[in-house]
């Protein structure tokens, strides 16, 4: 049985790849995404950081959560992790996966099931935003600040909890 590491590098890197993640022009993956430092728990101390698997980006907007299980858990052991770290980022899609199995999970819409593969970045985007929106398009032509990966901008998460629509916030709640 393969560990979480290997199936990501056999497996999942792979199947986003066929999917055109990180291959379509605008599109990237983030791996290893920490998007807290940890909970403060005293003199000094911090609990372990909070860190996403993957974060599918398209046009500079985070679409999509891939929680990655060893192989030989079930994806579905992936859910209730996968729905908190996209709650907690105000992203609509969330996906569990051992590496054979994709588990789908779309907040906005309260559906879930098993999927045969991962969506390109444009489906993601058509889905995420199916209505135009001239500034949305605008601001997503903005090329990405990374400095050749010597560091990433960090935005504040109280400008990204004021971008986060009312739905999401709910559903940030419920799953609280």
């Amino acid at each position: 049985m393969r560990n979480e590491s290997e199936i990501r590098a056999e497996l999942i890197d792979p199947a986003l790849a066929a999917a055109g993640w990180g291959v379509v022009a605008g599109s990237r993956i983030q791996r290893e995404f920490y998007f807290t430092k940890g909970r403060l728990e005293g003199a000094g101390r911090r609990a372990k950081p909070l860190k996403a698997d993957y974060v599918l980006v398209y046009r500079n907007t985070p679409l999509a959560i891939v929680e990655a299980k060893q192989e030989s858990l079930a994806a579905a052991e992936g859910v209730a992790q996968a729905k908190d770290y996209a709650a907690r980022l105000c992203i609509r899609f969330a996906f569990a996966t051992n590496g054979h199995d994709i588990y789908r999970m779309d907040l906005k819409e309260v559906t879930e099931g098993t999927a045969s593969n991962y969506p390109t970045p444009e489906e993601l985007w058509n889905l995420t935003f199916s209505e135009d929106n001239a500034w949305r398009d605008r601001f997503a032509a903005v090329p990405y600040e990374d400095r050749s990966g010597s560091w990433e901008v960090r935005y504040s998460s109280r400008t990204r909890s004021r971008l986060c629509s009312t739905p999401s916030r709910r559903i940030a709640n419920a799953f609280s």
